[in-house]
């Protein structure tokens, strides 16, 4: 399974969450990931700035990619959101 995430990405008004979509199978999945992760296994600074964020966001497509796909086997029809737990393999 290919997905392909949308660029735009935004933070969400709280700042704890990147809300992104990701496209698999012709179908459109609601995702995020949190801050923590993004500053832990991504390189963004703590506390850093939303433009910051979405810059570590931008930089670990791939993987964030790949761990998308995997939370989409397991759970198709359900909303992905990506934690340290995704990451810690």
């Amino acid at each position: 399974m290919v997905s392909t995430l949308i660029i735009e990405a935004s933070v969400s008004p709280d700042g704890k969450l990147v809300v992104f979509i990701a496209f698999a199978r012709e179908r459109a999945v609601q995702c995020s990931i949190t801050r923590e992760v993004l500053e832990q296994y991504f390189w963004a600074p703590i506390g850093a700035s939303d433009a910051r964020l979405l810059k570590a966001y931008m930089d670990g497509q791939k993987r964030i990619a790949a761990a998308v796909e995997r939370k989409m086997l397991k759970a198709p029809h359900e909303p992905v959101r990506l934690g340290a737990a995704d990451f810690s393999r």
